[in-house]
């Protein structure tokens, strides 16, 4: 068994693929539309899904945003200099929303990124 996917619902398709994309460095790697069903979904990943866990945006055609709810955490992405990715995530107009650093009582390097949506990206350093 492996884990396959992680599924968001997204209220907006396209500036939740250009985020993931442009901003995180994922690559689209489907992208299907259901008709009758009034939705589409993408899976956006760093590698083959015959290979690697992605991530499924869910988007409904009718509707333009969820609440995102208590039970939700986040997403963690590996990274190789979270201080980096910050600066880099920034300059591609991502919005850094804890500043990296290491995390409360320990000595974990990390920092919160937030998608167009407002669902949290935990980096980790890879290392």
């Amino acid at each position: 068994m492996r884990l396959l996917h992680t599924m968001l619902r997204v209220g907006n398709l396209d500036a939740s693929i250009t985020f993931y994309t442009e901003v995180l460095g994922m690559q689209l790697l489907r992208r299907n539309d259901y008709p009758d069903g009034r939705f589409t979904l993408a899976f956006l990943g760093y590698g083959p899904e015959s290979e690697n866990t992605v991530l499924e945006l869910t988007h409904n055609w009718d509707t333009e945003r969820y609440d995102l709810g208590e039970g939700y955490g986040h997403i963690a992405i590996g990274v190789e200099d979270v201080y980096a990715a910050c600066d880099c995530i920034r300059d591609s107009g991502g919005k850094v929303i804890r500043e990296p650093g290491p995390m409360q009582h320990g000595s974990t390097v990390l920092a919160f990124v937030e998608d167009p949506d407002g669902y949290k990206i935990e980096l980790l350093s890879d290392s």
